[in-house]
């Protein structure tokens, strides 16, 4: 995320990622990295390559039919080789936080290393990283006496939700945590069992958090300005 030069209360947040071009007429086909494609990508939409501020003014968009991610053409990109240009570029939108937000939301990179506590006021750790499952936000928690642990962002283990505040305060019990178990080493360290067939891929992630009940709307960034969205439940104390 970057701020904008011209307004301090303007910042940048990464919406796509240029993975390549299509046709002769300067269109790329990006990975999109925002919650509001529809939004984000209307033609005389403004986009900026990252730290550049040479603008991109959206001429036409629509979402990719035969795979994955949006389409986009921009006024002042007419060719293929202007387009190749882009290729690898993340593309960043002007936002002006806490307007296009609801209340109790803020975007992921501000959870980022906001410090987690139990009700009891013990430190469990910051948080390291947050993604998604089936709509429903995770935090990335390490750092503490329980090691790293997934936080799914529900009410049931999430009592006080202010990230803009610097607290996040959960119910540690209802997680079920233990501290991380120490892995014995030397020559008396027991042999892992040989696997007879190899467990299939998935494109599930891996290590997920057991499936909520109720899920907290948060506004999410990663550390890298990104335009999605993440919060709590409204049972949750949450910032105004």
């Amino acid at each position: 995320m970057a701020d904008d030069g011209h307004d301090s209360g303007t910042k940048r947040l990464v919406v796509a990622l240029v993975r390549g071009v299509h046709g002769l007429r300067g269109a790329v086909r990006v990975e999109v990295l925002t919650d509001r494609p529809d939004a984000r990508f209307v033609p005389g939409a403004v986009l900026y390559p990252e730290g550049g501020d040479a603008p991109l003014t959206v001429a036409t968009a629509e979402p990719v039919q035969d795979g994955p991610g949006w389409r986009l053409r921009f006024a002042e990109v007419a060719s293929r080789d202007q387009a190749d240009s882009l290729r690898g570029i993340y593309l960043e939108t002007e936002v002006r936080p806490g307007v296009e937000l609801a209340r109790g939301e803020v975007y992921w990179h501000e959870v980022i290393g906001v410090p987690v506590r139990d009700l009891d006021g013990a430190d469990l750790g910051v948080v390291k990283d947050v993604y998604r499952v089936a709509g429903t936000e995770v935090y990335v928690v390490g750092g503490g006496r329980f090691g790293t642990f997934d936080l799914p962002a529900v009410r049931a283990f999430i009592r006080i939700f202010a990230p803009r505040r610097g607290e996040i305060v959960i119910d540690a019990a209802a997680l079920d945590l233990s501290p991380p178990k120490a892995r014995p080493t030397g020559p008396d360290r027991p042999r892992a069992p040989r696997r007879s067939s190899r467990k299939p891929k998935t494109d599930a992630p891996s290590n997920t958090a057991p499936s909520p009940t109720v899920a907290s709307p948060t506004s999410a960034e990663d550390p890298q300005g990104r335009d999605a969205a993440a919060g709590t439940d409204p049972a949750t104390d949450v910032e105004a």
